[in-house]
């Protein structure tokens, strides 16, 4: 699920912000989730995890914890499977929905059968994050700007230019979140600040809401995903 939200201040995340995201996870019930949510939500270690903060210096912990809610907050939008409207659908079963959230907007899902072993698409997206520009036309360049523990990593991204575009290149500063539990994995993000990478001369800098990518294999056949 990706949302696009202009997000005013990002100074760090309230704590009355993650009760009021555990308090609506806990009210999520009827037909909605498919099974991989309910057995998601049973691990308690992934919506529950706390922080060592004995480990993590406080702007640490705050990325950690902004990490932490892109990931629940977009696992709380996609447990609710009602009112998504088809956009489009291809004729392989590629489809991307939407559909409207009170406070955030409009937010875009895409469901797509990839054929990559799901281990094979965690280490590219992951452990090999700065390559992306080599194989996505809409990245130019992503750079890792500081990485805090196994999970989280504060990162660069400039967009690729495009033929006729009126607003610039763009670039972001953004939190992401890693999470692997069972053959299930999750890479969630939001935008962020980082004394590291100041707003750039000549780049827009944008600015997403929660955003994440839920990758498990094909219960038909493992190689795909």
């Amino acid at each position: 699920g990706i949302s696009y939200r202009h997000m005013r201040n990002m100074t760090g995340l309230r704590k009355n912000a993650v009760i009021a995201i555990h308090h609506e996870l806990n009210k999520l019930s009827g037909p909605g989730p498919s099974a991989w949510i309910n057995h998601i939500r049973r691990r308690s270690s992934l919506l529950s995890s706390r922080i060592a903060e004995e480990t993590y210096s406080e702007a640490e912990q705050c990325y950690v914890q902004q990490g932490q809610q892109a990931l629940q907050k977009s696992i709380s939008i996609l447990s609710d499977q009602d009112g998504w409207q088809t956009e489009i659908e291809s004729a392989n079963g590629d489809k991307v929905m939407s559909k409207v959230l009170p406070d955030i907007g409009k937010v875009f899902k895409l469901e797509v059968m990839l054929e990559q072993k799901t281990d094979e698409l965690y280490e590219e997206l992951v452990d090999n994050m700065e390559q992306m520009g080599e194989w996505n036309p809409n990245v130019k360049q992503v750079k890792i700007l500081q990485k805090i523990g196994q999970d989280t990593m504060i990162t660069h991204e400039v967009s690729a230019e495009t033929p006729g575009n009126v607003v610039g290149p763009r670039d972001f500063v953004s939190v992401r979140c890693a999470k692997r539990r069972g053959s299930t994995c999750f890479l969630a993000g939001m935008s962020t600040q980082h004394p590291g990478m100041p707003e750039q001369k000549g780049f827009v800098r944008a600015e997403n809401g929660p955003t994440c990518i839920v990758m498990r294999p094909s219960v038909e056949d493992p190689n795909k995903t």
